[in-house]
């Protein structure tokens, strides 16, 4: 039996556009719901769950900045942010509040569906066969590497599809620092100086997960010159 389809969510006040986009990521296999402002998106999201939600910053109300933001704070589900603002601080600001990725208007249907496919290969796989858990001991936080879930105390901190990934990565080379280029690279993003600030912005809102002092870092450690590193306990 074949895995069922992703299910996409398209957060977008232009109806024009979420009916162009509903039917073009359907052609390519997804299935597609649509909401047409952040409290559509509110009510649809309290009834179904999604692989993935593609929403526009720029709508009336509520913009996509604060319901990204507020949506993190129980929901690890990816959002890519569609922003028609081409200035690196507008994009970084989508990133900070919780963003996997962001594409600038206008884009190519076809990036699009590349930056989607992308994110959810970031996603955890389900392990086949049941073992011992591998624990990293975080101070007070702790990292299960099977079940990739993150822990303080009998609390499970939700991580994003990109901070998983990060978490993947870290754990495949503990204690050994990792470039921001290679990170670019390994998260399936287009190398530049703007994605390497894009990747530092996730270290920062992984650090708060993990660290006691974000500001002083144990554990999820800056190696000067050299990249970043993960050292647990």
């Amino acid at each position: 039996m074949s895995d069922p389809a992703p299910h996409l969510l398209i957060v977008d006040d232009d109806e024009r556009i979420r009916e162009l986009l509903r039917k073009f990521l359907m052609r390519h296999g997804f299935l597609v719901s649509a909401a047409r402002d952040a409290a559509h998106a509110r009510r649809v999201l309290a009834g179904l769950e999604f692989d993935l939600i593609v929403m526009d910053v720029m709508m009336p109300g509520e913009d996509g900045v604060s319901l990204t933001r507020d949506l993190r704070a129980t929901l690890a589900t990816p959002i890519l942010l569609l922003t028609a603002k081409g200035e690196t601080s507008d994009r970084i600001a989508g990133l900070e509040a919780g963003a996997d990725d962001y594409l600038a208007k206008p884009f190519e249907p076809r990036e699009l569906l590349l930056r989607i496919n992308a994110i959810l290969r970031r996603m955890p796989e389900p392990e086949p066969d049941a073992v011992l858990p591998k624990i990293l001991n975080l101070g007070a936080a702790r990292y299960d590497i099977e079940r990739s879930e993150l822990l303080r105390g009998e609390e499970l901190i939700r991580l994003t599809a990109t901070e998983t990934q990060l978490m993947r990565i870290f754990t495949d080379n503990l204690r050994q620092p990792v470039s921001r280029a290679k990170l670019v690279e390994d998260l399936g993003r287009d190398k530049g100086q703007a994605q390497e600030r894009a990747v530092d912005v996730q270290i920062t809102r992984l650090r708060r997960k993990i660290e006691t002092d974000p500001k002083q870092p144990r554990y999820l450690q800056t190696v000067r010159g050299e990249g970043y590193m993960l050292s647990p306990d």
